[in-house]
């Protein structure tokens, strides 16, 4: 009998506090390291720390997103309080990103 173990890689990127229009160049700047930096075919944004984002923040998502699609890498994110989801639902941007409740849960899902 054999078997195989997968071990499938992601990058975590945990921003903290407060992602506004203060500090989203910064913001932007240290995402956009990571992804062009990750071995990893996937990156996580855990949102967990995260207490607030206007639409600043949301734009350097969209931009993080789109580097990621055209480098081939999966781009998710988890862990979003219920103020920062509304932004998403409210924009329709909740079905462009893929959106889960934790990072257990993006972890199971690049698995399959």
């Amino acid at each position: 009998m054999s078997s195989t173990k997968l071990r499938t890689e992601f990058t975590t990127f945990r921003p903290e506090g407060f992602l506004s229009a203060a500090n989203a160049s910064e913001f932007l700047e240290k995402l956009t390291t990571e992804i062009k930096s990750s071995v990893n075919p996937a990156l996580l944004v855990n949102m967990e720390a995260v207490e607030f984002m206007d639409s600043a923040g949301l734009m350097v998502l969209i931009k993080a997103f789109r580097l990621a699609q055209s480098l081939g890498h999966r781009f998710g994110i988890c862990s979003l309080a219920p103020s920062v989801r509304i932004m998403f639902e409210l924009t329709q941007l909740d079905k462009a990103f893929e959106i889960f409740e934790n990072q257990a849960a993006f972890q199971g899902a690049i698995a399959q």
